[in-house]
């Protein structure tokens, strides 16, 4: 059972360290649920509670503020929704048409739209209080006319709606507010909401039960913490870290942020094999259900026209998801993925939170995600509640210390072993290209839209962009040609490994769909008959500026420049006199060597008095050298060996 202890600065802390059930049965919790809501649970097959919310619930019924720290996975929807539900049974009169009593903030449409659907069959029990659903993707008119015509008593959605509502209306009430539930707290923060949260805030009563969930803890969310939420009991829900083959005989590792039954795995590869081990990896899942996560919205796009192409997955049911795609399409999208037995899901991370897709079996991380908080979003897709589940992430080699960082925040991964024998997918990728417009531009776009996004990860100390091998990368993207940008043209990045296809004129290749080909070609000629009318003119050459009068020097700056030449022809006489001196040249080439000589080259007749002059020169150049060296910061090396040559003397 959760235990709280007091609390050390205004906030207790509760911890718990469980299996994916407990022995808690719902209709042993205290205070005690309705039989209403007991009977919403059982028809939901819901009748022991996970550790998140037996610790929660009871906290929310006893009039407490919450701040719950849980993995992904955990059942922390049922955790808000039902002390909601019991909260607002328990008033004594049936509130107005426009009297908010409860509203639930989450970042994202696809998760307002999916606690909605769960909270359905819980709110139903509740006679005489409307719901209602507020995301984006409508109208706000439209929205704004459904409010003030039927009136809503609980409100769930994003905060870019609702705050949009709560300014363009005063039909609702929110005076009696009873509770207000922040999910995903740590990425309504993230995603820029910021300003929107502390809007609603400020439009609420402060005497209501506020209840923050998140699977991360961020400093933001700490902030957050301390102004929405009055001396919150604190609840980190843990699971007990699996020992790995590389653990084995140390000691019990520390807690992890991962479900229980979640096995967690990483796979080195080359960059230009990365593609045909992903294609090896899903045919050996084959019958499953499978979400692969890649960086951007464009590589998404690409994968899901390349794989269904291939020879090994066709037959396969490959959808794409991701945050670019209109509303409509989105949600049709993983209504189809969330009604399949098996299949495959190619998304980016907007997929990767709060979304309860029934019976995934399997997550491929095929790149990994800029953000490290949001590994094990993604990860705990899989083995949620009760259930198993397995997660491997594709690392290349430079990437490979990201397992101990993983490791160091609670995420421990073992090892699989890249196989050597899988088939190479790129010539059939090229091929593809080779046959349709639509597959070469589209995989251009990701290839520039991978490498951007490189650029901008947070682990940027393991994830070094400049080390970025494009040459394989091209290769692993099936590419024809790498694109010229400015991240390759600028910093000299590797083009190693990449192979160019020969005789290819890339603006021959025609677009499959006859429609898309007709309007290109239709657009290259409005262009040529453009260019015919009218043609650019030759550019001229700018016309050679005159020179610009030199100004004349200062006096300090001319002295200056004088005072470095006599320094460098006493630095020259010098060495010229230390060599004569080792015996290294003679006399006669010496004066040649300092002006001293015949003009016609032959020996001076000069007597030996000449000779110790030049010696005195020497000298007295070493001196003065020294002098202006110690008043202009010198060279403290040459000084030192000036020295040692002194002393020889």
């Amino acid at each position: 059972m959760a235990t709280s202890t007091p609390p050390p600065v205004a906030a207790s802390r509760t911890a718990v360290r469980k299996s994916a059930l407990t022995d808690q049965r719902f209709s042993e919790l205290t205070p005690a649920l309705s039989p209403e809501v007991l009977e919403a649970l059982d028809c939901g097959g819901f009748q022991r509670c996970t550790p998140v919310q037996a610790a929660t619930i009871p906290h929310l019924l006893s009039h407490k503020d919450v701040a719950v720290d849980a993995a992904t996975g955990s059942g922390k929807t049922l955790a808000f929704v039902v002390p909601v539900v019991e909260i607002l049974r328990r008033r004594s009169s049936p509130p107005k048409s426009h009297e908010v009593l409860a509203v639930i903030i989450s970042p994202t449409r696809e998760l307002s739209s999916q606690i909605y659907n769960v909270a359905q069959p819980f709110f139903a029990t509740l006679n005489g209080m409307k719901s209602m659903l507020l995301v984006g993707g409508m109208d706000i008119k439209v929205d704004l006319k459904k409010v003030e015509q039927e009136g809503a008593n609980i409100l769930v959605g994003t905060p870019g709606k609702l705050n949009d509502i709560m300014e363009h209306t005063d039909t609702l009430e929110f005076k009696n507010l009873e509770i207000l539930i922040l999910d995903e707290a740590d990425r309504l923060l993230d995603m820029g909401f910021q300003k929107q949260i502390t809007s609603i805030l400020s439009k609420l009563p402060k005497l209501r039960r506020t209840g923050l969930f998140s699977a991360t803890q961020t400093k933001a969310v700490a902030d957050l913490s301390k102004a929405g939420l009055r001396n919150p009991i604190r609840i980190e829900v843990k699971t007990e870290a699996k020992p790995t083959s590389k653990d084995a005989g140390q000691q019990e590792l520390g807690p992890s942020k991962t479900p229980l039954g979640l096995r967690l795995e990483y796979m080195i590869c080359e960059a230009s094999k990365k593609s045909s081990q992903l294609v090896d990896f899903l045919v050996q899942n084959s019958g499953k259900k499978i979400m692969v996560y890649f960086a951007t919205c464009a590589c998404v796009d690409y994968w899901a026209v390349v794989l269904p192409l291939l020879n090994s997955l066709k037959g396969s049911p490959i959808i794409s998801y991701h945050g670019k795609m209109k509303q409509g399409p989105r949600e049709k999208a993983l209504a189809t993925f969330s009604a399949l037995s098996s299949g495959i899901l190619v998304c980016t991370d907007v997929a990767a939170r709060g979304l309860d897709i029934p019976s995934v079996d399997l997550i491929v991380q095929y790149d990994p995600p800029q953000d490290p908080n949001v590994f094990i979003h993604r990860a705990g897709r899989t083995a949620r509640y009760d259930q198993e589940g397995d997660a491997i992430v594709f690392l290349l080699p430079k990437e490979d210390s990201y397992v101990d960082f993983l490791k160091l925040r609670g995420v421990p991964l073992t090892e699989r072993v890249c196989p050597t024998n899988t088939e190479d997918i790129g010539p059939e990728i090229r091929s593809a290209a080779l046959e349709d417009r639509n597959v070469m531009e589209k995989g251009l776009r990701a290839f520039v839209s991978f490498v951007r996004a490189y650029k901008e990860h947070h682990c940027s100390y393991i994830f070094r962009w400049k080390d970025l091998e494009i040459g394989k990368l091209a290769m692993e993207y099936g590419l024809l040609q790498i694109p010229s940008m400015p991240e390759v043209k600028h910093h000299f990045l590797s083009l190693e490994g990449f192979i160019p296809v020969d005789d290819v004129d890339v603006t021959q290749i025609k677009y499959k769909d006859k429609a898309r080909e007709k309007q290109r070609k239709k657009a290259l000629k409005r262009k040529a008959e453009e260019e015919a009318q009218n043609p650019k003119p030759e550019k001229k050459r700018a016309p050679e500026k005159p020179e610009k009068p030199k100004r004349k020097k200062t006096g300090k700056q001319r002295q200056s420049i004088q005072t470095k030449e006599d320094l460098d022809e006493l630095e020259h006489e010098y060495r010229l006199l230390k060599k004569l001196k080792r015996g290294d040249i003679d006399e006669e080439e010496y004066e040649k060597l300092t002006g001293f000589g015949e003009s016609d080259g032959e020996a001076s007749n000069g007597d030996a008095s000449d000779l110790d002059e030049t010696k005195e020169r020497g000298i007295k150049a070493q001196k003065k050298r020294k002098q202006r060296g110690k008043c202009k910061g010198g060279s403290r090396k040459f000084e030192g060996k000036s020295k040692m040559r002194s002393k020889r003397r």
